[in-house]
């Protein structure tokens, strides 16, 4: 069957029915002469403004060789109509100044050779004066004495032979060739160095050890002592050829073998002049080999490697090996900068000549620092009393014949504090708030705290920086713009600007809807859901619990199985949770225990109502009641419904007959409407 309501027959419950800104000008007079002239030099200004100062600008030369003009002369301005006069401070011994225009110029000579330091070139205007930075000029030495080129070793009688050197020296002298072990065929020109002649057939043989040198007058220079093998006519002389390296550093390994041919079927043999003491030599290849050790250090001069046929020979040009002392190394990266109360260290790198040993030194060894002399290592704890910068610190390794350095600064600098940490931007009323940050500061120090903004219902702690407090209710709201800051006493440190948001305190709160009926020998079950303040325990309690069941203080079950003995209405079931300062229930229920049916059901099923009797919209439907029984007008059993979104229910249990139907609704507040019109079934 299906039944429908109508409107409630009366109402379900009685309600269903200037500020001005003030700008002070100044101005500026000026008085005028000479008749109201705007000539700028007849005025006058009163506020006393000084003229400008003159300026002076350029930059000089910073180097300069003997023997050639230096000049340098300023850029400078000054005051219209002022009269402009320079002047200088150790001026070079070789040069000369200008008072009008600030000239420097003039020519070193070779005794001049050297730097002139901390020049200052100055302007001055009579009132004012200004200075270009003092400045250096090395004069360095003119160019060296030099002569090269390499002699034909061979030529065969009846023809012409000819050598000129190439020579250049300091300028404006005059150079002058000689010769020694000039051979008897030969002349030689003093003015150009160029040996020439012709030797006949008597001349055949061997002219060694020919040294060709220059001068210009105060030094000289020489080319390597050579050989001219003159050779008979139709003869074909060997030949040897090759350049062999000048130099060589102390050990290691030096090698040099020419090349040389000869006629056919001639067996070749090779010989040698000057063989250095460290060095070996093969007659047979021309090989010329060794190693030389830091005792070899020198230059072994005139070394003439030449080969034989058995009947003519011919020689490479005389030559020199300047065996090299090998100065030890230096390196490595220092850091140029520490923190106070930090450690520093740096050891640098070194190597020296096999055999001998490295020592080093320091200069300049900062105040806080130690230098150990076998390694190197510079190393310390540098305190707040040494920020600073430590500059021109050379380390120096040394073999006991050579040194290398390596130059480096440190700066010492100060450690700010730090501090650091997320405070907590929301407090509860009535629950403790605690925060403390994380700071460190340069050792030896001591670091204090300070707070802007302090909450007016929290503490502050100028040792430890902790804000600590327990917000009341008339606190909440927001507090902003709380800084936190650590200082040592030097510099200091602030976290960043934070809020802390004051909340009220959370309520206890308790949900769910328990089913309103269970048919006899059925269990039946029930648990609310609950909320409370973080930390505290709940507990819950009921009102009027039905006989069958039993109920859980610590979850809000409440739990049981009616027997048939209970088929009836259990009203006014209240399940309650409190937190033990406050509390929250549901809204009272009831439980109809159906009795069992072997017989019949009857579903229902009506049409929800939406306004009170005054026409107002319905707000506050709490559910609704079925009552039945097997009399229209007595209507004696009921089956509460606490769902107003519950539109169909089917009653069951029942025995044969014809049975009647109505049904209410409810209001929250628990007024009750008149019932709908009734309905009948019959079971059969």
């Amino acid at each position: 069957m299906e039944c429908r309501m109508k409107r409630a027959s009366r109402p379900i419950a009685p309600r269903f029915g200037a500020i001005a800104l003030c700008i002070l000008a100044i101005a500026a007079l000026a008085a005028c002469g000479g008749g109201g002239s705007t000539d700028a030099t007849t005025q006058t200004v009163s506020s006393g403004t000084p003229p400008p100062a003159p300026t002076i600008s350029g930059t000089p030369g910073a180097q300069v060789t003997a023997q050639q003009e230096y000049s340098f002369t300023p850029t400078a301005t000054g005051p219209s109509g002022a009269t402009l006069s320079f002047s200088i401070q150790n001026m070079p011994s070789w040069a000369t100044f200008s008072t009008s225009t600030g000239k420097l110029s003039g020519t070193p000579t070779s005794s001049d050779v050297g730097t002139f330091a901390n020049i200052v070139i100055s302007v001055s205007d009579g009132s004012a004066s200004a200075a270009l930075p003092a400045f250096n000029i090395q004069v360095t030495a003119e160019a060296s004495l030099t002569i090269s080129g390499t002699p034909t070793t061979q030529v065969t009688a009846g023809q012409a032979y000819a050598f000129a050197p190439t020579a250049s020296g300091p300028t404006g002298l005059t150079l002058t060739f000689s010769i020694q072990n000039l051979p008897s065929w030969a002349t030689f020109s003093a003015s150009t160095g160029k040996l020439s002649g012709t030797p006949a057939s008597t001349n055949t043989g061997t002219f060694s050890n020919i040294v060709i040198s220059v001068s210009d007058g105060q030094t000289s220079a020489s080319l390597p002592a050579f050989n001219i093998q003159v050779n008979a006519v139709g003869v074909q002389p060997p030949t040897i050829s090759g350049t062999p390296a000048t130099s060589v550093s102390e050990d290691q390994a030096y090698s040099f073998t020419p090349t040389a041919s000869g006629p056919s079927g001639s067996t070749l043999t090779f010989s040698i002049t000057n063989l250095p003491s460290w060095a070996s030599f093969s007659a047979s290849t021309g090989t010329l080999s060794g190693k030389p050790s830091s005792s070899n250090v020198g230059t072994f001069s005139n070394i003439i490697i030449s080969v034989s046929d058995g009947q003519a020979s011919a020689s490479l040009p005389g030559f020199n090996i300047q065996v090299n002392a090998v100065a030890p190394t230096i390196g490595g990266t220092p850091a140029t900068s520490v923190n106070e109360g930090q450690a520093y260290s740096f050891t640098p790198t070194a190597s020296g000549p096999t055999g001998l040993t490295l020592a080093f030194s320091v200069q300049n060894l900062p105040s806080w620092a130690t230098f150990n002399t076998s390694t190197g290592t510079l190393s310390g704890t540098p305190s707040s009393a040494n920020v600073a910068t430590f500059s021109n610190i050379v380390i120096t390794v040394n073999d006991g014949q050579l040194s290398a350095s390596l130059s480096f600064s440190i700066q010492v600098k100060t450690v700010a504090p730090t501090i650091s940490g997320t405070p907590a931007t929301t407090a509860t009323v009535g629950q403790a708030y605690s925060f403390t940050p994380t700071a460190s500061g340069p050792s030896g120090l001591t670091l204090t705290f300070s707070v802007t903004n302090l909450p007016s219902w929290a503490s502050f702690s100028t040792s430890t920086g902790a804000l600590t407090g327990t917000p009341a209710s008339s606190n909440v709201g927001a507090f902003s713009g709380i800084v936190i800051t650590v200082s040592d006493g030097q510099t200091s440190a602030s976290l960043a600007s934070f809020s802390i948001q004051v909340q009220a305190a959370p309520t206890v709160t308790i949900s769910g809807t328990p089913a309103t009926q269970v048919t006899a020998g059925q269990a039946y079950s029930f648990t609310p859901t609950a909320s409370g303040p973080s930390g505290t325990t709940l507990t819950f309690s009921v009102q009027n619990l039905p006989a069958w069941a039993s109920f859980n203080a610590s979850t809000g079950a409440l739990t049981g199985t009616p027997s048939s003995s209970y088929v009836g209405t259990f009203s006014g079931i209240v399940i309650s949770v409190s937190d033990g300062s406050t509390s929250a229930s549901l809204a009272a229920f009831s439980i109809q225990v159906n009795a069992q049916a072997a017989n019949g059901t009857v579903p229902l099923s009506w049409v929800a109502p939406t306004t009170n009797t005054d026409g107002s919209a319905l707000t506050d439907l709490s559910g609704f009641v079925i009552s039945y029984g097997t009399s229209a007008g007595s209507l004696t059993q009921q089956i509460t419904i606490s769902s107003p979104g519950t539109t169909t229910y089917t009653v069951t249990g029942l025995a044969t007959g014809t049975w009647y139907f109505a049904i209410s609704a409810t209001a929250s507040d628990g007024t009750t409407s008149a019932l709908s019109n009734v309905v009948s079934e019959t079971i059969s």
